[in-house]
């Protein structure tokens, strides 16, 4: 065990699940020796992250770690995948952004469990069939050189919900794009297409198109593209562009006659559903007077995606928030993988300070926050080298071998150069993920109105599965919901909309849309404005 790396010692002595290997030091081990094959015995470990080395291939060992659900190597020279890949069937997760990749291992169709992809700025011309990874919901192909639309159009993948395959040298949009049920980003900026079929408007979850920088033969077409106009873009290519296939399309994309009418069936049902007993979530419009989140570009490279929302009309029992901050502990160790897949934040809405928020990263020692439940104010790196003291004394004083709390998630931010954060209207840190909130919007029992953050890095979608869980929960569970039928037991919640916009404010994302928050098989009306 002498000549084995410091990093994967720990992670024994520690009982840790999880490994970070980044920066210079890590680098010029991989330059003269290559990765420690004791790395591929620690069989227990369910989140491996090397960014920012030297690695030019991954070795086969990597196969051995059977409880991998996250494998993130981004930001390396890799050159070349393992087939052994396919051995990692409980991965979730795989981000080889930022890479060399000129191909892929066919085995690549093999992994059941992955929900997320992200092989953006690589070399790659091709993806082997997506068909069987049927749990697959987010795929970032961006900056490769692509000539051809990834083979990704099955009915099966019925999870695969954003799409971005910009910055590549794409010609058509197939045809049977249409097959794909829950498609609601789709990012083909920047590309060569010249044409759009109209199979593109059956898409009826798309809501996020992106077509600029292509040379599209149909002026008009373009002209609304350039200025940004999505519904006006989605209507023109169903009023004006030729179907170019014979497609058969799924049962949840049908005609606009057909949309109509489902809209009415689904009022009715809607309705007859209101007059019998059931939790009832409210979903109301987002108004000017609500904040929106403001993304600036320096986030998007340590914790890019971020949603939220606001709940109303609050209240709780001190028996009620007890179970309530149980909850967030069971997501964050359940649905959000111990905090490597999201983080979900809650905070006292009447205590945040008037005006927008902004979701940046700062360097360690640029930003400071008054972390939740302690008196003083502090850096960020004073916070995390506090941290690792405390963790490491009470680790000696409790005599064992793992850390808890908040101290065991100081490994995500590990090596970072900046760190994410999320600031009032003021500048105030009220947020610093995945470690801690600010204390100085403390939640508590008196709380009416609640604001929810969840951050992630492996996908906006993941952010929503996170908030689909948590107000789910709420309602079921009764957590500060006004419970409108006492004697049966059903809640009432009501959560307002909240946008995630750019520094020029243009929209990127709004959360509940339409398309989420859907609850099909839970006693569970949602009624929306």
């Amino acid at each position: 065990m002498a000549q084995t790396w410091h990093e994967i010692t720990q992670v024994v002595k520690e009982n840790r699940h999880e490994l970070v290997l980044s920066g210079a030091d890590v680098s010029q081990k991989i330059a003269d020796s290559g990765i420690d094959p004791a790395l591929f015995e620690l069989s227990g470990l369910n989140y491996l992250n090397i960014n920012h080395t030297g690695l030019e291939i991954v070795p086969n060992g990597i196969g051995n770690l059977k409880n991998l659900t996250n494998l993130v190597l981004h930001s390396n020279a890799i050159k070349k995948l393992p087939s052994s890949i396919d051995k990692l069937s409980k991965l979730k997760v795989l981000d080889c952004s930022r890479n060399k990749l000129e191909e892929l291992p066919t085995e690549f169709e093999n992994l059941p469990q992955l929900m997320t992809l992200n092989l953006g700025l690589n070399l790659l011309r091709f993806l082997p069939s997506q068909v069987s990874n049927v749990k697959l919901c987010s795929l970032d192909l961006s900056n490769n050189r692509f000539e051809v639309f990834p083979d990704i159009c099955y009915p099966e993948l019925v999870h695969l919900a954003e799409v971005r395959v910009n910055d590549n040298l794409i010609k058509e949009i197939p045809s049977n794009i249409c097959v794909l049920p829950l498609l609601k980003l789709l990012d083909l900026g920047n590309n060569q297409i010249s044409v759009v079929p109209g199979e593109l408007a059956d898409c009826i979850k798309l809501k996020d198109l992106n077509l600029k920088g292509n040379k599209l033969a149909d002026k008009r077409l373009s002209k609304l593209v350039d200025q940004g106009r999505m519904k006006q873009v989605l209507d023109y290519v169903h009023q004006h562009c030729t179907k170019v296939g014979n497609v058969a399309v799924s049962s949840n994309a049908k005609s606009k006659k057909g949309k109509k009418n489902r809209g009415i069936s689904e009022n009715e049902s809607l309705n007859a559903a209101v007059e019998k007993a059931a939790h009832k979530l409210h979903i109301l419009k987002v108004s000017d007077s609500i904040p929106v989140i403001k993304v600036t570009e320096d986030v998007k490279k340590v914790r890019p995606y971020i949603l939220g929302c606001i709940v109303k009309n609050l209240t709780f029992t001190d028996e009620m928030f007890k179970k309530f901050i149980q909850l967030q502990t069971r997501l964050h160790e359940g649905i959000c993988e111990k905090r490597n897949a999201a983080t979900l934040a809650t905070h006292d809405f009447d205590l945040l300070t008037a005006g927008d928020l902004t979701y940046t990263a700062k360097a360690p020692n640029e930003f400071k926050i008054k972390p939740l439940m302690r008196t003083k104010t502090i850096t960020a790196a004073e916070l995390f080298q506090q941290l690792q003291t405390e963790a490491d004394n009470l680790r000696k004083e409790k005599k064992r071998n793992v850390y808890s709390g908040i101290h065991k998630y100081l490994y995500l931010l590990e090596g970072k150069p900046v760190y994410p954060c999320l600031l009032d209207s003021k500048d105030q840190v009220i947020s610093f993920p995945p470690i801690t909130n600010s204390d100085i919007t403390k939640m508590s029992s008196n709380t009416k109105t609640m604001f929810v953050e969840v951050t992630s890095n492996t996908g906006q979608q993941m952010c929503k599965k996170v908030l689909d869980e948590f107000l789910k929960e709420l309602v079921v569970q009764g957590l500060g919901c006004e419970n409108s039928n006492s004697e049966n037991g059903f809640n009432e919640l009501y959560v307002e909309q909240v946008k995630i916009v750019d520094l020029e404010g243009n929209m990127k994302s709004v959360y509940p849309s339409r398309t989420d928050a859907l609850y099909e098989n839970e006693e569970i009306v949602v009624l929306r404005e």
